[in-house]
């Protein structure tokens, strides 16, 4: 079943790495891995900022910032998504400059799905 409104999130090299249905981000596999404010800002599946999302559309962050944006409560879990098989080309990427960073590229482990990451929660 093909999701309508299905974005896809580029990388600089121009895989599709992501994919964006409003405000919910998921993984090739449909997996949540994140969500996006009304602002274009972008936060993991826990709440944490990770960065923005571009026009382009990709998802960029500052390699190095003074100030942490507040974590904010996640929205509720959406259902899976399934991903189309065919992707359209992506369009032409702008040069990142050196103070920023491709998220999805360069960062990929910001994005996680509920049940990995380094702060997850422990079993016990």
């Amino acid at each position: 079943m093909l999701q309508t409104g299905l974005i896809p999130i580029y990388t600089t090299k121009g895989d599709a790495e992501a994919f964006l249905l409003n405000p919910y981000l998921f993984n090739r596999n449909g997996d949540w891995i994140g969500f996006i404010t009304p602002q274009k800002e972008v936060y993991s599946v826990l709440g944490n900022y990770v960065g923005a999302l571009t026009s382009e559309p990709r998802i960029v962050s500052k390699r190095t910032t003074s100030t942490l944006k507040p974590r904010l409560n996640p929205p509720p879990r959406p259902q899976k998504v399934y991903p189309p098989a065919i992707i359209p080309l992506p369009p032409m990427m702008a040069e990142l400059s050196h103070s920023v960073i491709d998220v999805l590229q360069d960062a990929p482990e910001r994005l996680h799905t509920t049940d990995t990451g380094e702060q997850r929660q422990d079993l016990d």
